[in-house]
């Protein structure tokens, strides 16, 4: 009987030590973007705009001017924030460098973001010869 409470014991650990592991391989939803310039057009303008480690952004105008913002994504939704507005559009996968993307926001406006560049995946953790 003590068996079966070990055999539980030692599954109900491996899951809680897996599934971060299995989080960290699949990525942080918009991390193949985060640092790279990112052109997003909407009614004609595009801005540059840069998702920063920690949630912070910037979105670079025409004029040359920088606005500063906060980003998050869950949920199916990547959302830029400045100042007290935040808009928000379907993330539904990872952007992929050079091609253009059409997404309508939680105001309504169509937009078309342009990745130049993005990260790579997460590298899977490398295991010791011992399988550790």
């Amino acid at each position: 009987m003590k068996s079966v409470y070990l055999v539980r014991a030692a599954t109900a650990l491996a899951l809680i030590i897996g599934v971060p592991g299995i989080a960290l391989a699949q990525g942080v939803p918009g991390s193949e973007i985060v640092g790279q310039p990112v052109t997003v057009t909407t009614n004609g303008v595009t801005n540059t705009v840069y998702l920063d480690p920690g949630g912070t952004a910037r979105i670079m105008t025409p004029g040359g001017n920088t606005v500063a913002g906060t980003w998050s994504a869950a949920n199916g939704q990547l959302c830029l924030g400045t100042g007290a507005a935040q808009e928000c559009w379907p993330y539904a996968s990872p952007f992929q460098a050079g091609q253009p993307v059409t997404l309508t926001s939680s105001c309504g406006s169509s937009s078309t973001w342009l990745a130049s560049a993005t990260n790579a995946p997460p590298a899977p953790a490398s295991k010791s010869e011992r399988g550790r």
